[in-house]
């Protein structure tokens, strides 16, 4: 993790902001951080605090468990490699009571956690170590999906005047409130796939090389590597064709890059 925020005295397991129990009533969004690093938990909830968030931590899945199906904050961030029960599984048993927006944190060699986080209804993941602009971003664009009024009324710009609408064929791609459609049909991506598919089809034909994907999707001070851009491009295919089976849109110009073709 990158970042220039110093760690304060925050415990674990305890919500950092003990008088915002509600934090509707401040228009505050409330976020859950649960890693077993205590370093990350303290880093990361000092820089969302920062932001206008309210934090709870939580050490340990087992310890977050009831507190996240009793008292659901507004998204979560689970770390996968944890100690008495590791963020899959405290997925799988969070996903059994709601739909809780959830960011996985991951490290750079678990792509097939990372493809099970996905399949089990993780919202994105972001592979450690990470900025915490990156983090921040992810959130606000998970959050403007899952309560678009609130979330665009937080920002000093709104996003649908950054990034208008797409419509492309039977592709139809609303920013502001991150919904894409294929032939009416919804089609659920996680931000990175968005931005992704937004960088290829807001110039259809044109080529982009990876290394332009990945300055769509991430900041300057983030690394990711090719295979990180192919399983994106991989998992957004599988997506399209679950409700088209013929998607083709997405194009491999192989040593070149990729491209959209309106379908």
């Amino acid at each position: 993790m990158t970042t220039d925020t110093q760690a304060s005295q925050t415990k674990p397991d305890e919500t950092a902001d003990p008088a915002s129990r509600n934090p509707a009533e401040r228009g505050a969004f409330e976020i859950a951080l649960v890693d077993d690093d205590r370093n990350i938990l303290t880093t990361v909830s000092i820089a969302l605090q920062a932001e206008g968030f309210v934090t709870r931590l939580y050490s340990d899945g087992e310890t977050a468990l009831r507190a996240l199906i009793e008292n659901p904050p507004d998204l979560a961030v689970f770390d996968i490699k944890m100690p008495k029960m590791d963020g899959l599984e405290l997925l799988r048993r969070v996903r059994a009571h709601s739909a809780l927006p959830v960011i996985f944190l991951t490290s750079k060699d678990d792509e097939a956690d990372e493809e099970v986080g996905l399949e089990l209804g993780a919202d994105d993941y972001i592979a450690k170590p990470f900025s915490l602009r990156l983090l921040t971003a992810r959130i606000r664009a998970i959050l403007r999906r899952a309560e678009p009024e609130r979330a665009i009324g937080q920002d000093a710009e709104p996003v649908a005047n950054q990034h208008p609408r797409i419509e492309r064929g039977r592709l139809f791609m609303d920013p502001a409130r991150h919904q894409v459609t294929w032939d009416g049909r919804p089609v659920s991506l996680t931000v990175t796939e968005f931005l992704i598919l937004e960088a290829l089809a807001a110039r259809p034909g044109v080529i982009k090389s990876r290394n332009q994907l990945m300055d769509a999707a991430y900041p300057d001070d983030v690394f990711v590597d090719d295979r990180t851009v192919d399983s994106h491009i991989k998992r957004m295919r599988r997506k399209f064709r679950a409700v088209d089976p013929e998607f083709g849109a997405i194009e491999t110009l192989y040593g070149a890059g990729y491209s959209y073709t309106d379908g």
